[in-house]
């Protein structure tokens, strides 16, 4: 065995870091067009090594002349394959303390939607999941494993559609399943008008950490439901505000769980119960 090094194991771990990347990179291209252009580019390669292996010169100039623009050629080449690449790490669990990259990403498309389904007056239930899963929620309804987008949402809730009767369920960028029945609320301090949309939204995050949206099919008010209270009649302004302190942070101090259960004008030691319903 002399002919490994006193390291050989990290030989070992190198060639096996290189490999997997290799693969990844394989399985990122396949049965695109890029996997042509890729297939292409190992040509190069490997033109390159057996050029200098058999010291063939002018093959070995030719090389050596494309190696300035490899670089730059391989980056505009795959660069939706790149870019898709970078997302998939980014979207990694290992990341998802630092970065909020699902939650923001959808979030556009989301407030896009309400907005549309609040001026038309749809109801609508969305559950956005935060750190304790719904997949109990989830199974209740149709699976859909489909991108979060606003046409998508205001599609699903338009009545008479065979899914606008429960709730959506997103993760991350995707809408998971539609049509889900979440657990009703059996607060008794809860309003007496509240509908079942606001009762299983509140339901829904007295049980987990999730912020949950509501569009009023008769007002077309947009509440919005977390850790256990509600928080009603949000104008487009205060409805993109709340929901980026709401994910930006998923633990939000008592003064500012107070501010969701009440109005800001409300008195702090008697919540102030709307006169009209949502």
């Amino acid at each position: 065995m002399e002919f490994l090094s006193e390291r050989w194991y990290l030989d070992v771990i190198d060639i096996a870091i290189v490999a997997f990347i290799f693969y990844k990179l394989f399985m990122l291209v396949k049965g695109t067009r890029a996997s042509q252009m890729f297939a292409g580019l190992v040509l190069l390669v490997v033109a390159s090594l057996v050029a200098q292996w058999f010291q063939l010169n002018a093959l070995n100039w030719i090389v050596n002349s494309l190696k300035t623009v490899w670089v730059i050629a391989f980056v505009i080449i795959f660069q939706p394959e790149l870019r898709k690449g970078l997302a998939l790490i980014g979207q990694n669990r290992l990341f998802r303390p630092f970065i909020r990259v699902q939650e923001f990403g959808a979030l556009g498309e989301i407030l896009k939607a309400v907005e549309k389904m609040s001026e038309e007056k749809i109801g609508a239930l969305i559950a956005m999941e935060g750190d304790i899963g719904l997949r109990n929620y989830e199974e209740t309804g149709t699976p859909l494993n489909a991108k979060v987008t606003a046409e998508l949402l205001v599609t699903l809730f338009t009545p008479h559609s065979p899914l606008h009767d429960g709730a959506v369920i997103v993760r991350g960028l995707e809408a998971v399943a539609a049509g889900c029945i979440l657990p009703l609320s059996q607060n008794p301090s809860l309003p007496a008008d509240l509908g079942t949309r606001h009762r299983a939204a509140v339901g829904l995050t007295e049980e987990t950490d999730a912020v949950v949206i509501v569009v009023s099919e008769e007002t077309g008010a947009i509440s919005i439901a977390s850790r256990g209270a509600l928080k009603r009649r949000l104008d487009k302004g205060s409805l993109r505000s709340e929901l980026s302190r709401l994910l930006v942070s998923r633990e939000p101090e008592e003064t500012e769980e107070s501010a969701i259960a009440q109005p800001r004008h409300a008195s702090p030691t008697r919540p102030q119960t709307p006169s009209s319903s949502a």
